[in-house]
């Protein structure tokens, strides 16, 4: 009986020993008795990073590194030997005798690096990793100064908490800087710093090029990043004082992973941990369109996304021409513009047009002055003839501070929503045309009474107009908020429902007026039929021309089609999306009223000859991007992230200036928050479109759209249908491409219309297909998204990556040719086909 009890206080003692050895040993401390070999892990207190030797992906190569922690997949966001590997396991991380952080090689013999800032030979130096992700040293009778910290030499990442920028007393400025590649960490091509000449401002430069520019600090953010006020994740500041220059932000949720990483590709990403998927979602990221690459049109040149009626981003600042326009003509802004020819500027009545909701120009050459408010800024701006332009300094409580630019105005771009005041100076024939715009104060009353008349006559016709426009105001918001309770929850119902507000605006037609518009839906004006129901043109009694997609009654799936589109595309506007202008209701009858556009479909142009032959190359790759920007809109830009879920050619429609616009969002599905993928037993769309996990599993995310984009692409460049070479050649269009991809021979698939164009260009043909065959890859992780499609098309340079075999290569021997071997062939067969199909004259 004694031996258990004597046992027992064995293992007490035993225990009580283990647990204080390991009191008093800290696993987040480096020191010259207590090294970290290769295979230790050194773990910060709150356990969210570790610190230890890694081998990139598809690498033998050893570094020394600092992870998450938490975070499944291993996310390295700073390396100590970037450029020196070691390629064995033989490492080790020390603090030696010289009061340095090392790291040696085959047991002390080579030194790999080292910190070089400490020389003082004692053992009262350590080195702790932070749970901030900082790995410093320190020494243990001042451990209140660092000597020496990772935070102050980062590598890929920008971390919270971390200052970028510059330290005026040393002189160290810091910056982020790209791997070389996925599997090599070394100091790669892009970096991400802050320059301090003029206005204080962060640039992208691949080498000593710029690529973007956040803009100046603005008092709310970066006046290049509107997202940046508005994001509920991280708080972001600018510090100048005495000592330092620098940026930097801090979350609002500590128990977030999010980050800010250069990629290898040039493109800066904000992204955050979704730990029910085990990936890092991007919430936003630059540069994401082509008015984000640096003086994309030139000097007095201004990057105009949302401009209508034109196919060229570009545009001169009030008071200014085109360089060259025939290099406008071919979508080529680099040369800027020039002030108009008879300007007489600096002359009596001359002053300044206000530009709202822009990133003002680059501000490397203009003068900064904090004490002037924005009347005397305009007032030292006026009295100065070589002054062009100012803005304020701050736009932060009532505003503060001047801008001006007395040269070069140079990498300016609008905004939809966010942005500043730019103001510009013009001469007095210019100021006057934009004054015309405006209207005129009278400065007397010549009468009295008919004024107070008039005003009576107007407030009743507005009160009627009031009440009238109120009811169907109600009957649309009624009709909104109904059809989004309807949407599911795993679709992001409550994110809508907030976001749903008074500001739905449908007009709400009676049906007397669409019948007459359609003159009774006859065959004469049916202009398209899909499995919804029927599409007409008509002219409404003002003279409007519309079309009306008029959902069949026999139709179980139309009724959820049709709230769909109404409950979306009421929320969604932009240039390269259909508008949507109202809807009938009434008994059985179901409409929608949309903006009409003549051209039709997309399809009707490039998979016919003869209309083909109208599409030259510069128009077609003009469509590329046109579709981008619609689909860049409604991933990330719009306040609501749709997935299309049905992109193909006959849902691409053209304006009479073959503009495109996306149509057809009777598939559409909102995500809401920071929902990344979702998945469905109803399975609609079109094969031949589908990517391969939404075909086969029911699984879509913006990653589908992308597949959908790269098929649409491939069929734009080869006037084919994706399925056209199915029984041809036994392949699909995608296995066609991607033989002749192998065989280098990818141009032997361009459509033969093309090659007699004067605009043809063989480089930009070859980086699309290059780009579409990205876009169709099996996988969803190795698709690009949108953003990095913008990026790649308007950056020749970037080297791409190369592409895997794509989804959707299979042989005819292998498959039947009836319609249950469609999503396997990758022929076009549509599943629910709620799309509009273009009906020719006999």
């Amino acid at each position: 009986m004694k031996k258990p009890v004597h046992k027992e206080k064995t293992i007490l003692v035993l225990l009580f020993i283990y647990l204080y050895l390991k009191s008093t040993t800290s696993t987040d401390t480096i020191t010259l008795t207590r090294p970290v070999k290769d295979g230790d892990v050194l773990v910060s207190i709150g356990e969210s990073f570790a610190l230890g030797f890694f081998s990139p992906r598809n690498s033998s190569n050893r570094y020394v590194g600092i992870w998450y922690n938490k975070v499944s997949e291993q996310t390295v966001v700073w390396v100590a030997n970037r450029n020196r590997p070691i390629s064995n396991s033989t490492g080790t991380l020390s603090v030696d005798k010289t009061g340095n952080l090392v790291i040696h090689e085959n047991d002390n013999s080579f030194v790999v690096w080292s910190t070089n800032v400490s020389s003082v030979s004692n053992d009262s130096f350590s080195a702790q990793l932070l749970d901030s992700g900082n790995l410093v040293l320190f020494n243990h009778n001042n451990n209140q100064n660092f000597i020496w910290q990772s935070f102050d030499y980062p590598s890929n990442t920008f971390l919270p908490g971390l200052k970028l920028g510059l330290n005026k007393k040393t002189g160290l400025n810091r910056m982020i800087t790209s791997w070389k590649s996925s599997t090599d960490p070394g100091v790669g091509d892009y970096s991400y710093k802050m320059e301090f000449v003029g206005s204080t401002q962060l640039f992208l430069f691949k080498g000593t090029t710029r690529i973007w520019r956040t803009g100046s600090w603005t008092g709310h953010g970066w006046s290049g990043v509107p997202e940046m006020t508005q994001s509920y994740i991280f708080n972001a500041s600018y510090v100048n004082n005495n000592d330092e220059n620098y940026a930097t932000y801090l979350l609002y949720n500590t128990s977030i992973e999010s980050r800010f990483v250069i990629n290898e590709s040039g493109i800066v990403e904000r992204s955050t941990w979704h730990e029910g998927n085990n990936k890092w979602i991007a919430f936003w990221s630059a540069p994401k369109d082509q008015c984000d690459g640096y003086n994309h049109c030139g000097s007095f040149g201004i990057c105009d996304l949302y401009k209508s009626g034109t196919t060229f981003e570009c545009d001169c600042f009030p008071g200014y021409e085109p360089q060259a326009p025939q290099d406008w003509y071919l979508r080529d802004g680099t040369r800027g513009c020039k002030i108009k020819d008879g300007t007489e500027m600096c002359k009596a009545g001359d002053g300044f047009v206000e530009l709202a909701r822009v990133k003002v120009p680059d501000t490397s050459t203009a003068r900064v002055n904090m004490s002037l408010g924005l009347k005397a800024c305009e007032e030292m701006c006026r009295m100065n003839c070589t002054c062009l332009g100012y803005a304020l300094a701050d736009i932060s409580k009532g505003g503060s501070g001047c801008i001006a630019w007395y040269d070069n105005m140079s990498d300016s771009r609008t905004f939809s929503d966010g942005g500043q005041s730019l103001y510009v100076r013009v001469d007095a024939a210019e100021l006057a045309k934009y004054s015309s715009k405006k209207p005129k104060r009278s400065s007397k009353f010549l009468l009295v009474g008919l004024p107070l008349i008039i005003a009576g006559l107007l407030f009743c016709i507005l009160g009627c107009c009031y009440i009238k426009k109120k009811r169907a105001n109600r009957r649309a918001r009624d009709l909104g908020v109904r059809f989004f309770k309807n949407i599911k929850s795993s679709e992001g119902s409550s994110y809508v429902e907030k976001d749903m507000g008074d500001n739905v605006d449908l007009h709400v037609f009676d049906l007397s007026k669409i019948v007459a518009a359609t003159d009774n839906f006859s065959l004469s004006n049916k202009v398209g039929e899909g499995g919804f129901g029927s599409v007409y043109k008509g002219t409404l009694q003002n003279g409007q021309e519309v079309a009306v997609k008029r959902l069949s009654q026999s139709s179980g799936q139309g009724m959820q089609e049709f709230e769909n589109e109404v409950t979306l595309i009421a929320k969604l506007q932009h240039r390269n999306l259909v508008r949507l202008l109202g809807y009938c209701f009434h008994r059985d009858e179901k409409m929608l009223i949309y903006e009409y556009l003549p051209n039709k479909g997309l399809d009707s142009f490039i998979f016919d000859q003869e209309k083909g032959s109208l599409l030259e190359w510069n128009k077609r790759f003009q469509i590329i991007r046109g579709i981008i920007r619609g689909l860049l809109y409604l991933h990330q830009d719009s306040r609501l992230r749709i997935i299309h879920r049905d992109l193909k050619a006959s849902n691409v429609l053209l304006d009479a200036d073959l503009n495109p616009k996306i149509s057809d969002f009777g598939m559409a599905k909102i995500f809401g928050g920071e929902q990344d993928q979702a998945k469905t037993r109803r399975v609609v769309g079109t094969y031949g479109y589908m990517s391969p996990e939404y075909a086969m599993e029911g699984l879509f995310s913006v990653k589908s759209d992308v597949f959908s984009f790269g098929i649409l692409v491939l069929e734009i460049i080869s006037g084919r249908k994706n399925s056209s070479y199915y029984k041809e050649n036994s392949v699909n269009l995608i296995g066609h491409v991607w033989e002749l991809w192998k065989q280098e021979k990818a141009l032997s698939v361009v459509d033969t219309t093309l090659l007699g164009s004067s605009s043809f260009d063989a480089g930009e043909i070859m980086l699309c297909i290059h780009v579409g065959i990205l876009c169709v890859q099996e996988s969803a992780n190795d698709r690009p998204t949108m953003t990095e499609v913008a990026y790649m098309l308007s950056n020749r340079e970037t080297k791409l990556p190369t592409p895997n075999q794509p989804a959707f290569i299979f042989r005819q021997s292998n498959y039947g040719t009836d319609s249950t071997s469609a999503s396997a062939s990758g022929g076009v067969g549509s599943v629910y086909d709620g799309s509009i199909t273009i009906l020719h004259a006999r």
